[in-house]
């Protein structure tokens, strides 16, 4: 039964993927305000129906006797600790976001081709985050101390936030960059939304590939912090990958709603600076203190919220007057 539950989820994901970009997507084109936001939606309500179905999953025992062990809990339980999970996921995604809008200005890639690219780069954080998800948790079942590794990695992340500036953000810095640099010679002119041409007769990349290839090793160093946070919350397998793919993919469509204006959110930064540092405290001492899910849960919560009120009141108040 639980090899049928993991087919299930990633036939429903590869189905709504196939949607948006083979149907709704087919054709390269800058998407609006109104259609970003409705997808952001129908991303959110995805996420909250599946929650209603890992309720009713754990709370009916439906995986296999071997598996028991690992998934018996309730099924409230485990809704909580799966909507925790992606609370922290999408919360931390905003930084993503602006990495990625730095990375698009960067290489000058046009707004009707900016969603080829995150689709790819997306589909690629799923595969790259599966099988980082299923190292951490062969390596907490194995070894109890990397609990305090991962605690410790969070808090130290937490200050490197902190203190990083925006604009010291430099795409040429990246190592993987200048390896696909090297690999293949590399054409300034855009061919629509292609990675690949041939230019007298080698195989060149686009602006489009490099892009791409910063996208995606960006997200791997995401991934590195936000993994663990998530293995936090819970450390079932399940919880933490479904977690992670329903806050990530909806991060296309969250991008085109929040990059324009990511920068009027001024607190929300504090705000992930503190979710980590908690989620890390919350690491070290697990041996000893055990924090409920749901007081995590609101106080994950409370902080976002505080963020983004914060940030809107003092955009508001900074805004120029309108005439009467």
């Amino acid at each position: 039964m639980t090899l049928l539950i993991w087919v299930g989820f990633l036939v429903f994901i590869m189905t709504m993927v196939f949607l948006d970009l083979g149907v709704f997507h087919r054709k390269a084109h800058v998407p609006s305000i109104r259609e970003a936001v409705a997808w952001t939606i129908a991303w959110v309500v995805m996420a909250l129906v599946f929650n209603v179905l890992v309720y009713y999953l754990y709370e009916h025992d439906l995986f296999s006797p071997s598996d028991v062990a690992r998934h018996q809990q309730s099924g409230s339980s485990a809704a909580t600790q799966f909507f925790t999970g992606y609370l922290v996921e999408k919360s931390l995604s905003a930084d993503n976001i602006f990495v990625i809008a730095v990375i698009f200005t960067y290489f000058c890639i046009p707004l009707r081709e900016q969603h080829r690219v995150l689709f790819w780069g997306i589909m690629g954080a799923v595969i790259l985050r599966g099988v980082m998800i299923g190292v951490g948790a062969a390596l907490i079942q194995r070894f109890a101390w990397i609990m305090y590794v991962f605690g410790a990695l969070l808090i130290v992340t937490a200050i490197k936030m902190l203190v990083m500036r925006e604009d010291q953000l430099d795409p040429e810095d990246n190592l993987l960059l200048r390896l696909t640099r090297r690999v293949f010679p590399v054409t300034a002119q855009f061919h629509g939304s292609r990675f690949f041409v041939r230019v007298d007769g080698r195989l060149t990349a686009t602006p489009m590939l490099l892009s791409l290839v910063v996208v995606e090793s960006s997200d791997v160093m995401f991934a590195i912090d936000s993994i663990p946070a998530v293995f936090v919350i819970t450390q079932d397998p399940f919880l933490v990958f479904t977690s992670n793919i329903f806050a990530i993919l909806g991060l296309r469509s969250l991008y085109f709603v929040l990059a324009g204006f990511i920068e009027q959110f001024r607190y929300l930064k504090l705000s992930l600076v503190l979710i980590l540092a908690y989620v890390g405290v919350k690491m070290l001492v697990s041996h000893y203190i055990k924090i409920d899910h749901v007081v995590s849960l609101g106080v994950i919560a409370v902080i976002l919220a505080v963020g983004i009120v914060a940030s809107m009141v003092a955009a508001k108040r900074e805004s120029p007057p309108t005439d009467p």
